[in-house]
This record gives C-alpha cells, sequence and structure tokens, in this order.
C-alpha cells in the first residue's frame, strides 16, 4: 500500500517554521502534525490572521497539515477525568477551541494523549473516571461533525499515568461516547507495553484505528532503537490502514537533522 509519512512539529523545536517545513518535505515526508503549544502559549490570542498564515506557509511547502496532538499539554486548570465538575466544563470548552483551530487549519484529526490532564485524581475510582472523560469529550461531538474533524483516543503506557493503557480501554471509553467522530490512535512506544505483540494489537483493533505513531520505546524515531518496524508495517498492510503514519519523537538529543532523515530512511527500509 501507499504509505503517507507525516511528523510532528515539536521535532523541530525552535527553527523558523518555513525552514522546517522546506526540511521535513525534502526528507519525504507529505503530512504535518501541530503540537498547539508550539504556536501559542494562549491559543485565544492565535486568530484567524495567524491561523491562516500558518496553513499557508505549510501548505505551501507541498505539506498537508494533518491534524493536532498533545491537546492539553503545556495547558493549566484543564482535565479529563476531574471531580471537579467546573474544571469537566472548562475542558470541554477549551476541546471545542481545539476543534476549531484544527479545522482553520486544515486539520481533520486530534489525537488525545496528554496523560497528566487524564490521570485519576486522589481518590477517583476508575469507572468515575470513564464517565467523566466520555462525559468531556461528548461535549464536543456535535462541533467535530459539524467542522468534519476526528478525535483519536491515545492509549498510553503505564510510565506515562494510569488512564488508557491500553487499546481496549480506548475502545471502551470510545463505546461510552458512542460517536463515529471519535476513533482509536495507536503509538508504538505505547503499544510495546501492551501484553500482545505490537502486530497483533494492530490488527485486533484496525476497525477503530484511525491514526498512527511512529517511534521506539527508546523516545527516538521509528528504527533507532530496538523495536524492528518490518512486521508493524506489514500489519498496517495486512488490515489495509491507509492513515498516515506521523513520527513523534521525545528525545531529540541527536539533532533535528538526524531525527527526521533517519527516521524516514528506517521507515522506507521497513517496507522494502
Amino acid at each position: 500500500m501507499t504509505r503517507r509519512y507525516a511528523i510532528c512539529n515539536e521535532t523541530f523545536q525552535d527553527w523558523p517554521l518555513e525552514r522546517a517545513v522546506k526540511f521535513a518535505k525534502e526528507a519525504g515526508y507529505t503530512g504535518w502534525e501541530v503540537a498547539p503549544f508550539m504556536l501559542a502559549d494562549d491559543l485565544r490570542s492565535f486568530g484567524k490572521g495567524q491561523r491562516d498564515a500558518y496553513r499557508e506557509t505549510v501548505t505551501s511547502a507541498g505539506l498537508e497539515i494533518v491534524g493536532l496532538h498533545w491537546l492539553l499539554a503545556k495547558t493549566e486548570g484543564f482535565h479529563l477525568t476531574t471531580l471537579d465538575a467546573e474544571t469537566r466544563k472548562r475542558t470541554a470548552a477549551y476541546l471545542r477551541e481545539l476543534v476549531q483551530l484544527c479545522s482553520d487549519l486544515g486539520g481533520r484529526l486530534m489525537v488525545l494523549g496528554s496523560p497528566q490532564q487524564r490521570n485519576l485524581t486522589e481518590g477517583q475510582t476508575m469507572p468515575q473516571a470513564m464517565e467523566n472523560a466520555a462525559e468531556v469529550i461528548s461535549g464536543c461531538v456535535d462541533l467535530l461533525k459539524e467542522l468534519d474533524v476526528k478525535i483519536a483516543l491515545e492509549p498510553l503506557g503505564p510510565q506515562e499515568g494510569n488512564f488508557l493503557n491500553t487499546a481496549a480501554e480506548a475502545r471502551e471509553l470510545q463505546a461510552m461516547i458512542g460517536s463515529p467522530q471519535v476513533g482509536l490512535h495507536l503509538d508504538v512506544k505505547a503499544m510495546s507495553t501492551e501484553p500482545d505483540p505490537i502486530a497483533k494489537v494492530i490488527q485486533d483493533n484496525a476497525d477503530w484505528m484511525i491514526h498512527f505513531h511512529a517511534n521506539d520505546p527508546n523516545l527516538l524515531g521509528p528504527g533507532m532503537g530496538e523495536i524492528d518496524f518490518r512486521p508493524l508495517f506489514a500489519a498496517l498492510d495486512k488490515v489495509g490502514y491507509d492513515g498516515w503514519v506521523s513520527v513523534e519523537v521525545f528525545d531529540y538529543s541527536p539533532g533535528v537533522e538526524r531525527l527526521v532523515n533517519e527516521s524516514m530512511q528506517n521507515m522506507l527500509a521497513a517496507q522494502a
């Protein structure tokens, strides 16, 4: 299958946007995934003109804006599962703002990870957390449908937090929300903590998978650690996945150039 590769914008750190998107395109990527905290400290101050200019810069370089990830990272006053009703209300309202931002930028997908803003709070049970998360996300389903945007629930391993540690738990939450605008995101680093092999997790959840992050448990890019991506890409092909494969790294020490180029080279080699 023809694979579409994207890269997350925080990979480029403090590079000017024009330089970053040009480099990404030259490396072979055709998609650009946006962490909102890279745009502004307060998205409400990131107005229409700025959104239009950002989108134009990315698309003029030949890249498509995939959507958003790290939705609640580096924010204050928001939490997905908290027992505090006012905080949940603020969080639902902020998610709606992010849906609008995603649409304004030309994206159609929002990856909901942000473990620090969803971990269980003191005295909270898992059923309470699931109900609260379903309530918050349901609060933006109408806007998701109106703007043709989807939320992808992201399971994360126990080293990241204590809520939605497996694809099965994310699917349970999706079923509680009950909207086709909410699907499943799979991340290689996170799947490495599941009891089943990563390829099996992909195959078992193919019907709800709408996005995919390529990385390694060592926090570097695909193929820069111990994970063999050949069976993973074979599994994606087997289930007919035609969405984006987006590179997300967490350790920037090798430098931008190496991370961007080596990740792409490794992915191409893994599908050969």
